[in-house]
């Protein structure tokens, strides 16, 4: 049940007081084919396993789109809606009395101590799913979903598919353990099979030895299952269990929120590096980055308008963050989108990259209508964005970070294995371009904020976009840095590449973008070259105020 609970819990961050619900669904099945149809156990459990899963994708079709508390009450009543159905079903689960699988519904192997080899089987087994799935593309989406759902979107991670399909892989352990423990009883009844401490003792298991690792829901249920024994022993069956098990609990998420496996790799490793010089903002590799390869095409002397806003519109109750605002950018340029703090340029970002649906207006990519698409398909389409606070899967390594992105997405790419080598030599690549190559392997969140600015560039990067939206590149960063990431800029934009960039450092926009558009008040006031819009009367009313002169404001 932990390592289960650790896949959609643990890897997603989706927690669910639920998994008793699978326990039940894979106990029932296998104890109502073994008394009706007498099949071996070596069929009936693989098939509740699969009824398991089913239900658990049916499920997570539904309950997905919801999250945080919302998510784990779902899970809650699903648990007490089957645990009704079993009560009040009695012609097929034999209700309160419950159900006696026949001693011939199983094999005689099944029977004393060689049973736990059986067990000791299933224990393997999900291991070996668990760490499977973790060197999958699979598993490093279910990651970034958990540390930043919206951000695993806008670089391609399918969201909704992979939550039902991490949703569905859990069932399939949890069901299969289920149906053992049907046999392991020989008696199934809907308030043994459908029992929400199960649910509870497995949260506390995964706590314990370390969500979103192989080993750690193992040593945690370990733990678990010789604490309950001792308590057993010593108090049985009275209520001083929860007692002992709820303050374990409490002292877990405060004093060991990482769990045990964590924390003593993170000692381990602090002890090897001690005296070892940490990330420093000064500490870039700045050796010539690997070249990119630029696209075959040759840019045309008039380029064609590769993403165009038409008529935007978003409300936040009264007040209107984009007001009718359309744009174009053009096949190969840099195209600047500045403004007044509120003045709606991130929400226009938002609205283009469908991170918000827009409530009118269009927008248009190569001629495409793409507001009504996810932002996991914009960016299948070429569509990139940094944020202007940088929003990477902190807890996952630089490489990690680069690799996570999808340029498309199958089914057959989640069944293909290990991350590709081709990919990972290119996101090695990338992180070389962006000078980032010597950090490789250093979390993502040990990274000084201008270092994140790169990672993240590089990180848009692996998909291979034709349009990059830079939120900010260059806010709250040192001078070498932005020098280095103009520096890339402009050779991204050599190569082919189209920018939009939002931005406050005017040197920078009016040395880097041509045209510029500026917004004041979520509405285009302007639009033009940097030396045009400097000069422009309603552009300096926005910034200082009504009544300045050209003269007056050069002056100031």
């Amino acid at each position: 049940m932990a390592s289960g609970w650790n896949i959609i819990s643990g890897y997603a961050g989706y927690v669910s007081l639920g998994q008793s619900a699978f326990v039940g669904l894979g106990g029932y099945t296998t104890g109502i084919i073994a008394t009706r149809a007498h099949i071996s156990p070596w069929w009936t459990i693989p098939i509740a396993a699969a009824v398991a899963a089913l239900v658990a994708a049916l499920l997570g079709v539904v309950v997905m789109r919801t999250r945080g508390h919302s998510f784990v009450i779902i899970t809650i009543a699903f648990l007490l809606i089957l645990q009704l159905v079993a009560l009040n079903w009695a012609s097929l689960t034999g209700g309160s009395t419950g159900t006696t699988l026949p001693l011939t519904s199983y094999p005689r192997e099944w029977q004393n101590t060689p049973f736990y080899y059986v067990m000791l089987g299933l224990v393997l087994l999900s291991v070996l799913m668990t760490w499977a799935i973790r060197r999958t593309k699979f598993g490093t989406g279910l990651i970034a979903i958990r540390e930043d759902e919206d951000k695993a979107g806008a670089v391609g991670i399918n969201t909704p598919v992979y939550k039902v399909l991490g949703f569905a892989a859990s069932a399939v352990l949890v069901g299969a353990a289920g149906g053992v423990y049907a046999y392991y009883l020989t008696f199934i009844d809907p308030t043994g099979m459908f029992n929400i401490l199960y649910s509870v003792f497995t949260v506390l298991a995964v706590l314990l030895g370390g969500r979103a690792t192989v080993w750690g829901p193992i040593l945690g249920g370990f733990l678990i299952e010789l604490l309950r024994e001792q308590t057993n022993v010593h108090f049985g069956a009275s209520s001083l269990n929860l007692v002992i098990f709820g303050a374990l609990m409490a002292a877990v998420v405060l004093f060991l929120p990482r769990g045990i496996l964590p924390t003593a790799a993170a000692w381990f490793v602090g002890r090897r590096t001690r005296g070892v010089p940490g990330v420093a903002e000064g500490a870039l590799d700045l050796r010539p980055g690997l070249a990119l390869a630029a696209r075959p095409e040759e840019r045309p002397a008039e380029s064609s308008i590769l993403l165009a806003a038409d008529g935007l519109v978003k409300r936040f109750g009264g007040l209107r963050a984009v007001d009718e605002l359309s744009f174009y950018v053009r096949e190969g340029t840099i195209t600047g989108l500045i403004g007044p703090n509120g003045s709606g340029k991130t929400t226009a970002f938002n609205l283009i990259d469908g991170m918000m649906r827009a409530d009118a207006g269009e927008v248009r990519f190569e001629g495409r209508r793409i507001d009504r698409l996810p932002p996991w398909e914009r960016a299948h389409l070429g569509l990139g964005r940094t944020f202007q606070i940088t929003r990477l899967f902190r807890q996952m390594t630089v490489l990690e970070n680069v690799v996570a992105p999808l340029r498309s997405f199958s089914l057959a790419q989640l069944a293909a294995g290990a991350v590709a080598g081709h990919e990972v030599e290119r996101a090695q690549e990338l992180l070389d371009f962006v000078g980032m190559s010597r950090f490789a392997h250093a979390a993502a969140g040990t990274l000084s904020f201008g270092q994140q600015k790169l990672v993240e560039l590089a990180q848009v990067l692996m998909l291979d976009p034709k349009v990059i939206l830079l939120d900010e590149p260059a806010g709250g960063i040192n001078p070498t840095l932005i020098e280095r990431l103009v520096e890339k800029i402009r050779e991204l934009n050599a190569m082919g590449r189209t920018f939009v960039i939002v931005e406050h450092n005017m040197p920078l926009v009016a040395e880097l973008c041509d045209p510029v558009v500026v917004l004041a008040r979520g509405k285009r006031i302007a639009a033009g070259s940097a030396h045009e819009i400097q000069r422009d009367p309603l552009v300096l009313d926005a910034y200082l105020g009504e009544g300045w002169t050209v003269d007056e404001a050069v002056t100031a």
